[in-house]
């Protein structure tokens, strides 16, 4: 049997509505920052909903040179600039190209850049098509682009399962390190969906949030007996996970250790949790499983936590199952509450998140939960920061098509 490595965080990139980079964004964790506010990618006029966690003041200019600026969708440039983060924050001076590799996650890839060209194809006519349509679409080009710019020759792959995306992208990296296929990966998810056609679907199926479009910073609300359903989000966060020893090796700070991961399908509804999150809590028994530890040892879940009826349900019923009486010790929190959902980014940003808490001892609040729902009784941190200790914890995403995804990281201990 071949001897499994040990895996570590040693680099977080993350841009969201929230802010750019590690710090700027866990600052804004901590002290409950809204990042939802009017949408402003285009006129949104006539739309149901109106709202959006657009990310702020970001330049491509600063990460990503002007002439491939064009080349790149608005995905691919989140996902290269949340790379380059990781990349300085992990202090690398130099990297193995034949050992170091990219999986990053998308839920659907370049819409803006679809939208523009459908928009031209039909006034003008199919010559005046970019040469430059398809690899500027496609889901797999945020991750190539980052292997193109690091000159990165090991495994590359997208992963595309809705909003497990980017934690699905995180544990398949984890993988490949375990088995001795790379040293170091880049990690995660990107998504920029916050389109005029994006928006139109997801309100179509009555899955946004269309009640606050007059009070923005109160529309996203996990857990809460008002919530009344998602607010889109976009953006990016990207890790390093690195082989232990190389890590060590190197010098390298680090953040975590990540020790569990479990994956499963729902089979039940295109859109729909399975109901009572049953399949929701075999996948964290899973990550549970695989990192050898028992539910009481840990101490906080980075929630789904979408702020609609059937997944804030289905996620409180599943910690339960899983956790029992425990489930009331331990600290619940949805950072979605503060930059919407990030679709395939989520479990990106939200592993950003979750790893930082379990460096720190700090687990940021659900924002605007105010008036308690029958059957969601869990601490889900209400509005304020709370200092604990956290020596182990989960990271969920579920995805539509019935996708679940979980990450479990802990304190690294040599």
């Amino acid at each position: 049997m071949i001897q499994e490595n040990r895996v570590v965080v040693t680099g977080l990139g993350a841009l969201s509505p929230i802010g750019i980079g590690k710090e700027n964004f866990w600052q804004a964790c901590l002290a409950g920052k809204n990042g939802i506010g009017k949408i402003t990618h285009f006129d949104p006029t006539g739309y149901t909903s109106q709202i959006a966690g657009e990310v702020q003041d970001f330049d491509p200019a600063q990460f990503i040179d002007k002439k491939e600026i064009k080349r790149m969708d608005r995905y691919t440039q989140f996902a290269l600039a949340a790379a380059k983060l990781a990349f300085e924050d992990a202090q690398l001076k130099e990297i193995d190209s034949s050992r170091t590799g990219v999986f990053v996650g998308a839920g659907i890839g370049g819409m803006d850049t679809l939208h523009n060209q459908y928009e031209k194809l039909f006034s003008k006519g199919p010559s005046r098509i970019s040469p430059f349509f398809i690899p500027m679409m496609i889901a797999n080009m945020a991750a190539g682009n980052i292997a193109i710019t690091f000159k990165l020759q090991g495994p590359c792959e997208c992963i595309v399962t809705a909003c497990a995306s980017g934690t699905n992208a995180i544990g398949d990296a984890y993988r490949v390190i375990q088995r001795g296929e790379a040293d170091m990966m880049f990690a995660g998810g990107t998504e920029a969906a916050i389109s005029p056609a994006g928006v139109a679907g997801f309100s179509a199926m009555k899955a946004l949030c269309s009640d606050h479009n007059d009070d923005p910073a109160h529309a996203s609300r996990p857990f809460d007996k008002n919530r009344s359903g998602f607010v889109m989000g976009e953006g990016s966060g990207i890790i390093l996970l690195e082989k232990l020893e190389h890590a060590l090796a190197r010098g390298a700070h680090i953040y975590a250790e990540i020790v569990g991961y479990g994956r499963n399908d729902d089979a039940y509804h295109i859109t729909t949790p399975a109901p009572g999150g049953v399949t929701q809590a075999k996948c964290m028994k899973l990550a549970l499983d695989d990192a050898g530890l028992k539910p009481e040892e840990i101490d906080y879940i980075n929630a789904h936590g979408t702020s609609t009826h059937f997944n804030d349900q289905g996620e409180t019923e599943a910690i339960k199952s899983v956790f029992g009486e425990h489930a009331y010790k331990l600290a619940v929190s949805s950072t979605k509450s503060m930059t919407g959902h990030m679709l395939g980014a989520a479990g990106g940003i939200e592993a950003v998140a979750t790893i930082l808490s379990v460096e720190n001892d700090i687990i940021h609040p659900t924002i605007n939960y105010e008036t308690p729902d029958e059957g969601l009784d869990l601490n889900y941190v209400p509005n304020e920061a709370q200092a604990r200790k956290v020596n182990a914890a989960i990271s969920n995403s579920f995805g539509f098509g019935g996708h679940n995804a979980c990450l479990v990281f802990k304190k690294f201990i040599g």
